[in-house]
């Protein structure tokens, strides 16, 4: 089924890898990529003994003559299939990457060899059924004599998107900015900065995008705006308002005044935007040093995105309150001087809440449009500000080029972890509350659902029991 989802050809035999090897596969593949089973225990270590995909030996035989953690033979089976200038990425268990005693003189083994290039560690909740751990080992046959002492040490952990409570991933953005520290290391220095060009390039198209989001959301607010100044101007004729009309009067004043700084602040954003796509969007900036400059030069422009973002969120609530205070006016008799039970002919309740529903679209279609560039520029920052002279270097808590004695020091251990160090605490300036609100509504209503099904598993299993 996955080759034919991914339009593939290939022969399947019916086997047991770790007893057969179907394909004949040693030291034939040019790359090798595979999600094996974790901690497969009791392999029969009479029937592998002696097999040339286990290079390496066995990982340690238990008193029953039985592999206890296969993890090991995985390992060496993918790197006996690799050519000489073979590359193989593979998931395995965390535990693996230190583990002792048999599994650790294989690992050793297999670093001796100069041939594992890059260690990546991965949080938890990445697999749709476990919520294990993992690690993505990287084997290169043909590393450079240069980096074959040396193994790039990743610690991803704190680098994911959430999905829902129990599923995690990366963002493309996040999967390419691990890409890039990636080609640091292997001195593919170009790469890194084309990755960089194409987040300035964004950046200045996303920008020059913004005027759309906001003219839909600026139309609607509009025609709220005719409508509420109606209503007002319709409950002025009544003498003596009551505590209604005093109520409308106050939150659409409030409202009219965020209006006018939205409408400047949105003028001068969005004149801003113009000009810097103008300055760098053609020819897009393609050294390090002009690329830092474009990104300082819209630090201010991503502060401006966001608080225009508090702006719009502002001006749908105060519409929906004055909105809903107005439908409240339209109906009071004292204030509209209209007949009891009567609606004032300047207001019509119906149209005034089809029109808060359409803001709240424009709103969401404003907010995701101003967002966005921010969000690229903030992929910039977060690689220059970790590699401002775009060379791989040692980053804590993150990365770290590690050598074959350091490895030797620590028991062979290849767990990044051991060797990334610490991050240090940082204030997160780009907090999202309100997505922070949806992930906390998302794993809400995820637990409601469990709730429901063990609820109804509960009430079952009691029908059984006669109870």
């Amino acid at each position: 089924m996955n080759l034919a989802v991914h339009g593939l050809e290939g022969r399947i035999a019916e086997a047991i890898t770790y007893y057969q090897d179907e394909h004949s596969l040693v030291g034939k593949c040019d790359f090798v990529m595979t999600n094996p089973p974790f901690n497969v225990d009791l392999v029969d270590a009479g029937r592998v003994k002696g097999d040339p995909r286990l290079p390496f030996g066995l990982p340690g035989v238990n008193k029953q003559d039985k592999v206890g953690n296969a993890n090991y033979l995985w390992i060496s089976y993918f790197w006996s299939y690799l050519s000489k200038a073979g590359r193989a990425g593979f998931v395995m268990s965390s535990q693996a990457s230190s583990a002792g005693h048999g599994e650790r003189d294989v690992r050793r083994k297999l670093v001796e060899t100069g041939d594992v290039d890059v260690m990546i560690s991965i949080w938890s909740n990445f697999f749709y059924t476990r919520t294990v751990p993992c690690e993505l080992w990287h084997l290169d046959r043909a590393k450079p004599p240069e980096r074959r002492d040396q193994v790039l040490m990743l610690d991803a952990r704190n680098v994911y998107r959430k999905i829902t409570r129990k599923i995690y991933d990366f963002s493309p953005e996040q999967q390419k900015n691990l890409a890039a520290i990636v080609w640091l290391y292997r001195g593919e220095a170009e790469r890194y900065l084309g990755l960089v060009r194409d987040y300035l390039e964004e950046v200045c198209a996303e920008g020059s995008a913004v005027a759309e989001g906001l003219e839909a959301f600026g139309d609607t607010r509009l025609e709220i705006t005719r409508r509420l100044e109606a209503l007002a101007a319709a409950a002025k004729k009544k003498a003596g308002p009551g505590e209604s009309a005093k109520g409308f009067a106050a939150t659409l004043s409030e409202y009219e005044e965020a209006s006018a700084l939205f409408e400047k602040d949105e003028a001068t954003l969005l004149s801003s935007l113009d000009a810097y796509a103008d300055k760098y969007a053609d020819p897009s900036p393609d050294t390090n040093a002009t690329q830092k400059k474009a990104r300082k030069a819209f630090d201010a422009l991503a502060e401006s995105c966001r608080d225009l973002v508090k702006q719009v969120d502002l001006l749908y609530k105060l519409a929906s309150r004055a909105v809903e205070l107005g439908t409240a006016l339209a109906t009071d008799e004292a204030a509209t001087g209209n007949g009891a039970g009567s609606k004032a002919p300047a207001w019509d309740r119906r149209a005034a809440a089809k029109l808060v529903k359409e803001l709240d679209e424009a709103r969401k279609g404003a907010v995701e449009g101003l967002k966005r560039p921010a969000y690229l520029h903030r992929q910039v920052a977060w690689l220059q500000d970790r590699f401002p002279k775009a060379e791989i270097e040692a980053v804590p808590g993150l990365v770290r080029v590690v050598s074959r004695v350091e490895i030797e020091a620590a028991d062979w251990s290849l767990t990044p972890g051991r060797y990334v160090g610490v991050a240090p605490v940082e204030e997160d300036e780009d907090f999202d509350f309100e997505q922070t609100l949806r992930d906390i509504h998302t794993e809400l209503a995820d637990l409601n659902r469990e709730a429901v099904g063990l609820a109804a598993t509960i009430a079952a299993n009691f029908e059984e029991l006669g109870i």
